[in-house]
């Protein structure tokens, strides 16, 4: 019996330090610097479990063990807190620093910024210029105003077009919520109305503290059937939103008395009342502004020399700061 107890303990022992050596050395392998030569990008699906991950992970030749990797992360009880979403990993980067990287959920942040007041036309171009976002280069153009700009992030996966849909699902939500809190008394009746006004709001002003104002002027024309008389839709009926992009301007050359007398619906010196569509894509204050304008009596208003816009009241008063304004333009020349 004392034979047995003795071989029994013999390999209990030989067993002890063999799963304590094979601890010892998983754990070595664990904190080891991995196996990529150069930085390397890995996208983690929404819905991947553990062994999808570890798998994903192995495929990329990020680690060289999934085991190791999915014992780790159960030991540690974070085995369902890893985040979806982009990865940068090092070059060298360990197990364990992949792990931690991923419950931190410290994707890689890529993002588009689109400017207020970009036209459809320029934000396709944008996307097409784009790099890392799949899919074939885009050909139609969406509605204008039918996009909101403003920064939006996407992974390496994602597609041309995907972005574009984020983008229309974000303008139905601004809209959505900014409709319902809009005053009274407005010269419109819908929410697409609105988004022409906008459009023409945010192509005359890029001073936040001026999109109210501007907008109340705008109001008190339509409200007294006066036409809008904006430079913006005069340069719109002439591009249809296919602006240049080399420093002069959406015309490539200043805006010509001429070009006011286009015949188009969008060329508000013509035509009285809202043009039939937007003339560029809002963002969410420009429509903010026109749902909650700026409650006053001026009608007129020109550029005063530093960004900005001195208003007036009357037809007198605008004429001399007309002057004015020609006479710093002629000064600057």
């Amino acid at each position: 019996m004392r034979h047995v107890i003795a071989a029994i303990t013999f390999f209990t022992t030989l067993l002890l330090l063999a799963v304590a050596g094979g601890g010892l050395w998983g754990l070595h392998e664990f904190r080891e610097p991995g196996p990529l030569a150069q930085v390397h990008y890995v996208v983690i699906e929404k819905g991947m479990g553990l062994s999808e991950i570890a798998s994903q992970l192995a495929q990329n030749g990020v680690i060289t063990n999934p085991v190791i990797f999915k014992i780790a992360a159960r030991l540690q009880d974070v085995h369902t807190r890893l985040h979806a979403g982009e990865y940068e990993i090092a070059a060298g980067a360990s197990m364990s620093h992949i792990l931690d990287k991923m419950v931190r959920g410290d994707v890689y942040d890529r993002k588009l910024t689109f400017r207020e007041g970009l036209t459809s036309w320029q934000i396709v171009q944008m996307l097409n210029k784009a790099e890392n976002l799949s899919g074939d280069a885009l050909t139609d153009v969406p509605p204008e105003g039918s996009l909101l700009p403003e920064t939006y992030r996407f992974m390496r996966t994602d597609n041309r077009q995907s972005v574009i849909g984020q983008m229309e699902v974000a303008m139905k939500a601004a809209q959505e919520e900014l409709w319902p809190a809009r005053v009274s008394g407005l010269p419109f009746d819908t929410i697409e109305e609105a988004v022409i006004l906008a459009s023409i709001v945010e192509k005359e002003t890029g001073m936040a503290g001026e999109r109210r104002k501007v907008a109340g002027v705008f109001v008190n024309r339509l409200k007294r059937g006066m036409p809008l008389q904006s430079d913006p839709t005069a340069i719109y009926a002439l591009t249809k939103g296919e602006v240049r992009d080399d420093g002069m301007g959406p015309l490539g050359r200043r805006l010509l008395r001429k070009d006011l007398e286009v015949d188009s619906p969008y060329n508000t010196y013509r035509y009285p009342g809202l043009p039939p569509g937007p003339i560029c894509n809002p963002g969410r204050e420009s429509l903010a502004a026109v749902l909650n304008p700026e409650s006053h009596d001026y009608i007129y208003f020109v550029a005063d020399g530093t960004g900005g816009h001195v208003f007036a009241r009357t037809l007198g008063e605008h004429e001399a700061n007309v002057a004015q304004w020609r006479r710093i333009r002629s000064q600057e020349r």
